[in-house]
């Protein structure tokens, strides 16, 4: 028993010591609670019985989905060497940044809640935009339809049967025009999942802002812009 006792202590636990200078609580925990428990019930990740994600020595080997090691534990030992508070963490609304861009954090301003949203024709989902933002929505979230998304207008052969489904038909930048007439875009945020023709729809968003005369460095929001995510997901 004492013989096993130290192949777990040297083998399963070695990643407690190495590299990194634990302090004597953490020594004490290892060797004292976590090697009986390893004794107890090794450690079994997802694909060990492969091969998959075990380590030179045969034992455990867990990761993010990126592939880098996720260790069981973490204290102030794996901490870098010159850590202060100022450089690494700091006060909530200052660089790095660590505790959030806000010095109140969600108290003084709430996350954007948004609604994904769109359908129809352009005046049809304005109507619904005004009503989501004038029962509490903090910004908008627009839906296209298919042949947006794909870059058709809607006359095209390809749109038949799609125009208007599952998200809202722009053709034109008067159709942009429409679907924010009313909506203060220095105010509200808008994100814009289309893909493809991002930058075309950008564009116009950009052209529909000026005209309402904002200025481009107050309006905010995001806009997706993975032409393999929109191939995958509408196959």
């Amino acid at each position: 028993m004492p013989e096993k006792k130290k192949d777990v202590a040297e083998g399963h636990i070695q990643d407690v010591f190495e590299g990194r200078h634990p302090s004597e609580s953490e020594k004490r925990w290892a060797e004292q609670t976590l090697v009986p428990a390893l004794e107890k019930s090794p450690e079994k990740p997802i694909g060990a019985p492969t091969g998959t994600n075990l380590d030179e020595h045969g034992n455990a080997r867990f990761t993010t989905i990126s592939g880098y090691p996720v260790r069981r534990l973490y204290t102030e030992a794996d901490l870098p060497q010159d850590w202060s508070y100022e450089k690494y963490l700091n006060h909530p609304g200052e660089p790095p940044f660590t505790r959030g861009i806000h010095a109140t954090g969600y108290r003084g301003r709430l996350w954007t809640m948004r609604q994904f949203s769109g359908f129809a024709s352009p005046e049809e989902t304005n109507q619904r935009y005004k009503y989501l933002l004038a029962h509490g929505g903090g910004g908008l979230s627009v839906a296209f339809d298919l042949p947006t998304l794909m870059g058709y207008d809607s006359d095209h052969a390809q749109s038949e049967g799609e125009v208007g489904k599952c998200g809202v038909a722009i053709d034109s930048l008067e159709d942009m025009e429409i679907l924010f007439d009313g909506i203060d875009l220095e105010k509200t945020t808008v994100s814009m999942t289309i893909n493809s023709p991002a930058s075309v729809l950008w564009a116009m968003y950009l052209a529909v802002a000026e005209k309402q005369g904002a200025d481009w460095k107050k309006i905010s929001g995001t806009i997706q812009n993975d032409i393999l995510k929109e191939y995958i997901a509408q196959k």
